[in-house]
């Protein structure tokens, strides 16, 4: 079991395989966790495709055989993508970011990126859920 962070969403994917810098999920799950599927153009998430470049198809698609649907190396299409990739020692967890270009359109935009907090309680706070109210974050740390 391995699990995938993107954009604060969690999930935990079985029959994914974690080998160096590589994650290679289903291609079904892969999908479902990511948005992009394996088409003949290319892996697409709705509209936008990216070719697979000449000579690296190996790294980012398995084709199916036999019963199996395929699967899709994640890391490596998102270092295609120009996005970072964060794996634990254990290649247990990963993370897949957002790239600097789109972070760097969230910040011209002067609207603070979205992201949850839990209150002493426990209860998740979402910032989208404050969207037009004027919102003071208060922080502190002991060391």
């Amino acid at each position: 079991m391995v699990t995938v962070v993107i954009d604060d969403e969690e999930a935990a994917v079985a029959g994914a395989e974690a080998a160096d810098d590589a994650l290679w999920l289903p291609a079904r799950e892969a999908e479902a966790v990511t948005g992009w599927a394996r088409k003949p153009e290319g892996l697409c998430r709705g509209e936008m495709c990216v070719p697979l470049p000449r000579g690296r198809e190996a790294e980012l698609v398995r084709d199916a055989t036999g019963s199996g649907a395929g699967a899709v190396n994640v890391a490596a299409l998102w270092r295609l993508l120009g996005r970072p990739v964060a794996r634990s020692a254990r290649g247990d967890a990963w993370v897949l970011g957002a790239s600097a270009g789109d972070r760097a359109q969230a910040l011209r935009s002067l609207e603070a990126p979205d992201f949850a907090l839990p209150d002493r309680g426990g209860r998740l706070h979402r910032l989208s859920d404050h969207r037009g109210k004027k919102v003071l974050l208060v922080t502190w740390a002991s060391w």
